[in-house]
């Protein structure tokens, strides 16, 4: 989805609850990626695999300039001929350790060895993110989750293009106080050089 598609459902959800939920979601995984450099698992459940997330996020990643974003596709089944970036099999979820984010895609149920790798890496030190449709259990496993309601206006598919964009959004981060006279007049010399508002 490109950015005036996203833009143009970002207008038709305007005054909904999804648009803060989505970018506080994106805020989480790019914070928790950044924090510790990298080192995304993405992972879907045995019948959907999130390819259209990795992509959105490997764009976002390199137009943001946060190369952490890009992930790696965690996969439920491989093939020898896979190449390298395809055939990374649910064992890496075995070795997920303190630092690493993983996130899991679950339109339906996961089964139950997927939770049992998603709580092995949760108990190694991985951070665990779900965007699902309402799992309880993947839900408290997880650090922090985002529930896909089943409607029109809003599925699964659409929340993950939300979240890829927000993730991939450019925030200017906050400054703490009112800053040294060095900062004050950088932001007064913004001010007065900025062009004035646009009169319609």
């Amino acid at each position: 989805m490109d950015a005036i598609r996203v833009a143009l459902l970002r207008e038709v959800l305007a005054g909904t609850e999804w648009l803060g939920a989505t970018r506080r979601f994106a805020g989480i995984l790019r914070r928790s990626v950044e924090s510790y450099g990298g080192g995304l698992l993405l992972v879907g459940t045995a019948e959907y695999e999130p390819w259209h997330l990795a992509a959105h996020l490997v764009d976002e990643a390199a137009w943001s300039g946060t190369p952490e974003l890009s992930p790696t596709l965690v996969r439920h089944a491989t093939r020898p001929s896979d190449p390298a970036h395809l055939a990374v099999g649910l064992g890496r979820l075995s070795k997920a350790r303190r630092g690493e984010t993983l996130l899991v895609v679950a339109p339906s149920a996961p089964g139950a060895g997927l939770l049992e790798r998603v709580d092995d890496a949760r108990r190694a030190g991985a951070r665990v993110l779900a965007l699902d449709t309402g799992h309880r259990e993947l839900d408290t496993m997880a650090h922090e989750a985002l529930v896909a309601p089943d409607e029109r206006e809003v599925d699964l598919d659409t929340v993950q293009h939300l979240v890829s964009a927000a993730a991939g959004e450019n925030v200017v981060p906050r400054r703490r106080g009112r800053g040294g006279l060095r900062d004050r007049l950088s932001r007064l010399a913004d001010h007065l050089t900025s062009p004035p508002p646009a009169r319609w």
